[in-house]
């Protein structure tokens, strides 16, 4: 087994290599330095994963190569935003609201009377409306009228004016920097 200092001094003497690879690979030297030193520390962190007896170069253009590719792979998914405007303007919905407005449907749900609940949870589940009239034991223009009157209760107490108060929408247009 080769003594510690013998593999540094493998790994010394391919520097001059692994920087030429490294040029080709960027085209640039400073990108190049960068990417060599990146590989040393590399092998000199994981020391103990070279196999004694095989070429300490190879290994070391195995890690520059990978490095150089993971790397690159990273870069084409980062968009260059060096003043910050385009990171300004992204904004996450949180997650909770559709937990949040589920819960406040249900209780506004609860607020209706037996008939008009009954009768808008009916259409809403993809039940026609002869359907829910025979389920309901009215006619078919009663359970329109029930479901209408549900509808506007519903708006009313969800606190929804304009078809834009629904979903994430208006909490995106919240969290984004007005004009």
């Amino acid at each position: 087994m080769p003594l510690a200092q013998d593999i540094h001094a493998d790994l010394l003497r391919a520097i001059p290599n692994l920087r030429a690879f490294a040029i080709s690979l960027t085209g640039n030297g400073d990108q190049a330095d960068d990417l060599v030193q990146e590989a040393v520390m590399k092998a000199l962190s994981h020391l103990d994963q070279f196999t004694p007896g095989t070429s300490m170069q190879a290994w070391l253009f195995t890690i520059l190569r990978n490095h150089f590719f993971a790397t690159a792979r990273k870069r084409r998914r980062e968009v260059e935003d060096p003043d910050g405007r385009y990171a300004a303007r992204l904004a996450t919905a949180p997650d909770q609201t559709g937990h949040v407005d589920l819960l406040d449907l249900m209780a506004a749900l609860m607020r209706l009377s037996v008939e008009q609940r009954k009768a808008v949870l009916l259409i809403a589940g993809g039940v026609s409306y002869e359907e829910a009239a025979h389920i309901c034991g009215a006619a078919v223009g009663t359970v329109k009228c029930r479901v209408n009157r549900a509808r506007r209760r519903l708006a009313e107490l969800l606190g929804i004016m304009d078809p834009e108060d629904i979903g994430a929408d208006r909490v995106m247009k919240a969290a984004l920097p007005g004009p």
